[in-house]
């Protein structure tokens, strides 16, 4: 049996799994059980075969655990990996060890086991876009330091990490980076893995940083934006679906920038910090 698995069950997991999970068993795994059985009721009414479990992707034994669980059903063809924290939700270390550190363990080892033919996404964020230039060797240091030595890089240690925005964009730069070179380990497998950086997408998670602290910089984003408006998982689902099916096998190792002109606006237009 061919499987994709879900890591993260929240709204844009689903909009993917939606999109690439029909005929095959999707397993849908989350820090919270409750947040994975009910995905899968919503998924498993509509037609889908589903299955649930647990995995915390900031530990190595968990996230191993569940490539086991994951082997024991059938071919990983597929991985969708949605899971990570805000910058209004965690400080600096924790945002490292979640969204850095846990994306990098999580390519190391579902890129051990995919199947020849299979395709992974990984949602990373327009943040990563906003962050300045780091050196070559910074790029380099993110994109394939030993997974388990990746937190003690000094470029990540909290004299130079201060601010859970930092931490975040720095996170979700590596993401795209991590991913353009686990594409060539991956492709070693016959086997294709892409990020897809989203802006501000309608979901939860989003609702939370919109009534908090950072809301009214979210909403000067969105005004100042070439779409005007948000975008919806459903839209990430659709570029995920490309680059996880047949119109997409030519593409690996790539960063999707998907914000509705919102990183255009921050470098060119009204968004563009004052000189």
């Amino acid at each position: 049996m061919n499987l994709i698995v879900v890591i993260g069950a929240g709204s844009i997991g689903q909009a993917i799994a939606r999109r690439v999970g029909a005929g095959k068993h999707v397993l849908l795994a989350d820090l919270r059980i409750e947040n994975a059985e009910q995905a899968a009721k919503v998924l498993s009414e509509a037609g889908f075969e589903v299955s649930t479990t647990v995995v915390d992707v900031s530990s190595s034994k968990s996230v191993r655990s569940l490539v086991e669980t994951a082997l024991g059903i059938g071919n990983i063809t597929g991985l969708i990996h949605a899971a990570g924290v805000s910058p209004s939700q965690a400080s600096p270390e924790t945002i490292l060890k979640v969204d850095l550190y846990g994306t990098a363990l999580v390519l190391e080892e579902f890129g051990n086991v995919i199947a020849e033919g299979g395709s992974g996404v990984v949602i990373a964020s327009q943040s990563g876009h906003r962050l300045g230039s780091l050196s070559n060797e910074q790029n380099k240091e993110l994109a394939t330091t030993p997974t388990e030595e990746l937190l003690a890089l000094p470029m990540l240690q909290p004299g130079q990490v201060t601010d859970s925005l930092r931490a975040y964009q720095l996170s979700k730069r590596g993401n795209s980076l991590r991913v353009m070179a686990e594409a060539v380990r991956w492709g070693k497998r016959g086997a294709r893995i892409n990020t897809i950086s989203p802006g501000i997408i309608i979901t939860p998670l989003a609702k939370d940083e919109l009534n908090g602290p950072r809301g009214d910089g979210y909403r000067r984003m969105i005004n100042a934006s070439a779409a005007k408006r948000p975008g919806t998982p459903d839209e990430v689902g659709n570029v995920a679906a490309l680059l996880m099916g047949p119109d997409g096998a030519f593409i690996t190792g790539s960063d999707f920038l998907m914000d509705g002109g919102v990183t255009a606006a921050y470098w060119y237009g009204d968004l563009a910090p004052k000189q």
